[in-house]
């Protein structure tokens, strides 16, 4: 009866994996990168800590990581990217008024200082993009500054 049991979960699965290959083939996610039409300008560690920490998901410069190219992960992370860069895109500056740019950087000192940004899940799979109290003392200073 147990070996009946063992053979029954091995198919089970068996299954659930060939059905995730399915649909990582069946449902892909854009990776795509638009044009860069206008970028922010800030000072160099500004620039830095940002390119570092958000152009990621808020840019249309994301480097993508190897695990968006597997399901179920692709796709999480394909609907990251693309509500980062629904709320901000760094990359499309341009495209914005110069209320809703002091409104944007405004918002990107609060969400540091909060704990907010990057993403609690995010930097454990990308140290680099951890911030340090320095990175967010000069990222709420400069904030603070452009207002």
């Amino acid at each position: 009866m147990k070996r009946l049991h063992t053979q029954i979960i091995w198919r089970i699965v068996i299954a659930v994996v060939i059905l995730i290959g399915i649909l990582s083939v069946a449902i892909p996610i854009d990776r795509t990168n638009p044009p860069v039409t206008g970028t922010i300008e800030a000072p160099g560690k500004v620039m830095a800590i940002l390119h570092r920490s958000c152009y990621d998901c808020h840019s249309n410069e994301t480097k993508w990581p190897w695990y968006s190219y597997v399901a179920p992960a692709s796709w999480l992370v394909g609907k990251d990217v693309q509500d980062g860069r629904k709320h901000l895109n760094f990359s499309q500056w341009d495209t914005y008024s110069e209320k809703r740019r002091r409104h944007k950087i405004k918002e990107i000192g609060e969400e540091v200082a909060e704990g907010e940004m990057p993403l609690w899940f995010y930097v454990p799979l990308h140290a680099e993009a951890g911030l340090l109290p320095a990175d967010i003392k000069i990222l709420t200073a400069w904030s603070e500054s452009q207002q």
